[in-house]
């Protein structure tokens, strides 16, 4: 952590993509040298600003910007503060798995044009033995089914559907070719669901494809990021090569 606030240098300015509760950022709050400010940005306005509110309180030093907004769309940041050093983007986890190539890749476009001048701090999961991925997303404590489960959960509260979410198991595959996980619930029997007001005759066997994770090499996640803009930097490792964070100057 030191050695990449060491890259940011002093009056930094944080943003953060995704920051959802704020708290990895702090391990990187803590390792800046007096940050001029932090960005938070999120699409959940209430849980934006109550965590924005926790962060000012145990940060009086910080000035605490929350934007709501949904930084896959294009994205207008707030001026920088006068005094202010580079503008840092952090994107830590794994999200940019989640993103389909070409999404991946305008994700990266715009964060490029906002950090101009700056950098983007990313994290990206690596390829790895497939059965590690299989138990990482098939766990045997069934955290990773219940959260895929809760996809039909969800749209039978919100969308008046009437899934029976007892009659679908989750899967979770590596698909080498695609360089990705991913997650399916399949109908153990043949059912009639409503959504939306509109029916749907799913039979035994039939696959909802709920979620991928794209999983990254070294030299493909820095291409990605050539294409999109940025001069790759550094890269960080576990000791098992499982995860990395990369660092990526934007363009001026």
């Amino acid at each position: 952590m030191s050695e990449m606030a060491a890259l940011m240098g002093p009056a930094a300015e944080l943003v953060e993509f995704g920051a959802g509760s704020l708290q990895k950022v702090r391990l990187l709050l803590d390792a800046m040298d007096a940050p001029a400010g932090y960005v938070p940005i999120d699409i959940s306005g209430d849980h934006l600003a109550d965590a924005a509110r926790t962060l000012a309180r145990d940060y009086p030093l910080l000035h605490v910007q929350p934007l709501v907004a949904d930084y896959t769309a294009a994205l207008t940041l707030p001026a920088k503060r006068q005094g202010a050093g580079q503008r840092i983007g952090f994107f830590p986890g794994s999200t940019i798995g989640n993103f389909a190539p070409d999404e991946a890749l305008r994700f990266l476009r715009m964060a490029a044009g906002v950090l101009h001048g700056g950098a983007l701090l990313l994290g990206a999961d690596l390829i790895k033995d497939p059965a590690i991925l299989h138990a990482a997303y098939s766990d045997a404590q069934g955290v990773t089914a219940a959260f895929n489960l809760n996809v039909l959960a969800r749209a039978n509260r919100e969308l008046g559907a009437d899934f029976d979410l007892t009659q679908f198991a989750h899967s979770a595959f590596y698909n080498p070719p695609l360089q990705r996980i991913e997650m399916h619930l399949m109908a153990l029997q043949h059912q009639l669901v409503r959504v939306c007001g509109r029916s749907f005759s799913l039979p035994e066997g039939f696959s909802l494809h709920t979620e991928n994770s794209h999983k990254f090499t070294l030299d493909g996640l820095q291409a990605l990021a050539v294409k999109a803009g940025f001069t790759p930097g550094p890269v960080w490792t576990d000791p098992a090569r499982l995860f990395s964070v990369h660092w990526l100057q934007a363009p001026l």
